[in-house]
């Protein structure tokens, strides 16, 4: 029997490795990851707002009082500054002492004209029965209605005057006239107000943010405006911003600046007073923005990768200014320096 020589042994077993894979070429193939298809972007200067960072405070659309009925003497207060209130809700209680006097004295005349309108009944109708049978003359009939009628009248008008009293008695109530928060509490239990006096000072729930800006920019300031809002603290960025509208800008500068009103959601967690930073426009200028896609960090520098002879890209650090702003591609970024207009850039 003749062997097979050692090379011919091992193309043989080179021949049988296709068949033995589990995978076919085509599925070989289309395991591969597609390559990433190269992106091109050509910088270019174009107009962008301006952003300058002014200190904006949270102010309450409308600062109502919480007032007092009926004089008196304060007898509770259910509030404490800072306090949610609703419309409606009782703050206080306001005790006058002569009130229930003037109850009692009002119950004792009710039970008289009571008393005095039942014997006036009585005497109209025993009158009656006597006129009926001819004892009695038309004059007495007549007299005994007028009686019953005036008696009437008197315990009417006892009952309406307790009345009065009693809506006295409610009007104590010290009430909230609009939803909000308490600023101010300017009583305490015993002191003595008198009607119409202020017990709260009550901040509604509608909330702007109100805006001093140099008078350099005051210019650039026009209603309708939009402002970016920063986050809560003195440290807040321009990332995670919410944007804001001005809806009035007071036709006065007070100390060198002016006074603007913004209009911005998710305002009712601030307090009122608080500070935000706020970034406005200034005018236009000339700016470079490319894709933020386009730029990589490295070493806690940017880069972009610049387009330079075929097969041979340059990769450039750049400084990076603000996002995109009003009036720009809001997926653009600005960039200070590194690139010129002109400059290509790709995928790095």
């Amino acid at each position: 029997m003749r062997l097979m020589q050692p090379g011919a042994v091992v193309a043989c077993c080179l021949a049988f490795l296709p068949g033995c894979s589990d995978q076919q070429p085509d599925q070989r193939k289309a395991a591969t990851p597609p390559p990433r298809p190269a992106i091109n972007y050509t910088v270019t200067e174009q107009e962008i707002d301006d952003l300058k960072a002014v200190m904006a405070t949270v102010r309450s659309k409308r600062i109502v009082e919480a007032r007092v009925r009926t004089p008196g003497t304060v007898a509770s207060l259910q509030i404490i500054e800072g306090a949610h209130v609703e419309p409606g809700q009782v703050l206080g209680l306001v005790a006058d002492p002569k009130i229930a006097l003037r109850i009692r004295a009002s119950d004792a005349q009710i039970v008289a004209l009571e008393s005095r309108l039942s014997t006036a009944k009585a005497e109209l109708e025993r009158t009656t029965e006597l006129q009926r049978k001819g004892v009695s003359t038309q004059a007495r009939l007549d007299q005994a209605k007028t009686a019953f009628d005036v008696a009437t009248n008197e315990l009417s008008a006892a009952r309406s005057e307790r009345s009065v009293i009693e809506k006295q008695v409610e009007e104590g109530q010290i009430l909230a006239p609009a939803s909000g928060r308490i600023l101010k509490v300017g009583v305490t239990e015993g002191s003595v107000v008198m009607a119409g006096e202020s017990i709260a000072t009550i901040a509604a729930n509608e909330y702007l943010l109100r805006l001093e800006v140099p008078e350099r920019h005051a210019r650039f300031i026009q209603r309708g405006d939009i402002v970016k809002v920063g986050q809560r603290g003195l440290g807040a960025e321009q990332s995670g911003t919410i944007d804001g509208r001005i809806v009035l800008v007071y036709p006065e500068i007070q100390g060198g600046r002016v006074v603007a009103d913004a209009e911005v959601e998710k305002l009712g967690t601030y307090f009122v007073g608080e500070r935000v930073l706020v970034w406005i426009s200034a005018g236009k200028r000339k700016s470079l923005l490319v894709p933020p896609n386009l730029v990589t960090k490295r070493f806690g520098l940017d880069y972009v990768r610049l387009s330079g002879e075929p097969g041979r890209p340059a990769d450039v650090v750049v400084q990076l200014g603000q996002a995109a702003t009003p009036g720009a591609r809001p997926d653009l970024v600005e960039v200070l320096s590194g690139v010129r207009v002109g400059d290509t850039l790709v995928q790095p």
